[in-house]
């Protein structure tokens, strides 16, 4: 047997790998961070094996709940992937199956790699309607892009920005944002074609380019959580942020997506900005508006599940989607996708997966269009 993370965001460690029935691995720890989760690596020589692999620091990772009802996705060809049986016993993961062949990836939900990221934004900028701009570099030196979607020297126009990825592990994230730029852009798609007569769309499909490539968590390669650092972000420790705020306070934002994965929860939901100062009657209706017409759209969306709400004035305003509801007075919120499945409509095979994600940042145009007009 053979294991390997040498490649675009592996992530593992082997501690003993004698007996295929035991194992033994741990998780790498994020970039200059105690943060750890991520893992994505390959096994070979492994054909008709019986398998149990033990993941020894489950329980040091950052959100050990999120591995209870947790099943592991695996892959032959890395691009269908699905789930094998996997436990907890409050110390271990422990991760089960037999491969039909010899070569096998591991991964903790279905990667989105660095070429991928470059396609995406490439295929994007194709399109009549896409510019494709370079904010910044990178605290490795990457480039931080952004695709602008529309007019934007129309300045009757609405300013709508959609960023994902923060935390690089959530890759689900930018699966979300493929389904999203690929129906805005669809020239015959009715939907689409009204809110470009209408707004402009900020898309930033990775702000988090160093750390995916690591195999991180939730750090940048300065060890920076950037989803806390939105207050008074730092151009040398965290300079993604840095750029894409600067960016913002060029541009104005009349609404902000920001999106995520949750380790926990398995459920699809939204954490909006009901404890920020400025919070009023306008940005009530527009935040249940939104949720209302998007539950309507999708059973993959919910509300009766999701964060704790903030009291009124004690939102953590270091977090993007609060900073940028208090600081341009517009609907802010942070979408949230499970890692594990969508308990109100389970699939044994694949749980939550690259599909589903896609699809629901596909949906999500329904109530961007449902409250345009009152933005």
């Amino acid at each position: 047997m053979k294991i390997s993370s040498a490649f675009d965001a592996g992530n593992i460690e082997i501690v003993s790998l004698f007996d295929p029935e035991n194992i033994e691995l741990k998780i790498r720890k994020d970039s200059a961070a105690d943060f750890f989760q991520w893992f994505y690596f390959r096994i070979q020589e492994v054909k008709g094996l019986d398998l149990k692999i033990n993941i020894l620091n489950a329980s040091e990772s950052a959100f050990p709940e999120g591995w209870i009802d947790y099943q592991a996705v695996v892959s032959y060809d890395r691009i269908t992937w699905f789930r094998v049986p996997t436990t907890y016993d409050g110390k271990k993961l422990i991760i089960e199956f037999m491969p039909e062949y010899n070569s096998v990836y591991l991964a903790y939900f279905v990667p989105y790699s660095h070429d991928q990221h470059l396609n995406l934004l490439s295929t994007a900028q194709m399109s009549p309607n896409a510019l494709l701009v370079n904010l910044g570099k990178t605290v490795e030196g990457r480039d931080l892009d952004m695709l602008v979607i529309g007019d934007d020297l129309d300045e009757s126009k609405k300013r709508v920005w959609v960023i994902a990825r923060q935390h690089p592990g959530e890759t689900m994230a930018e699966w979300f944002i493929e389904g999203f730029l690929s129906r805005l852009l669809d020239e015959h798609d009715p939907i689409s074609k009204k809110l470009l007569q209408k707004a402009v769309f900020y898309v930033v499909p990775n702000v988090n380019p160093d750390g995916s490539v690591h195999g991180n968590l939730r750090t940048n390669a300065a060890g920076e959580n950037l989803n806390r650092a939105w207050a008074n972000p730092d151009v040398e420790k965290s300079p993604e942020v840095y750029h894409i705020l600067k960016t913002m306070e060029l541009t104005g934002v009349d609404l902000n997506l920001d999106i995520h994965g949750d380790e926990t929860l398995p459920y699809t939901f939204v954490s909006s900005i009901e404890g920020i100062p400025s919070y009023g009657k306008k940005l009530k209706m527009l935040d249940e508006k939104f949720s209302a017409s998007w539950e309507r759209i999708t059973p993959d969306f919910q509300t009766q599940h999701g964060y704790p709400k903030n009291e009124a004035g004690k939102a953590n305003l270091s977090i993007c989607s609060k900073a940028i509801g208090e600081k341009f007075k517009c609907l802010s919120m942070t979408i949230e996708m499970p890692f594990k499945d969508n308990a109100n409509l389970p699939d044994e095979i694949f749980g939550w997966s690259a599909e589903r994600s896609i699809r629901l940042g596909a949906s999500v145009l329904h109530p961007i269009a449902e409250i345009m007009d009152d933005i």
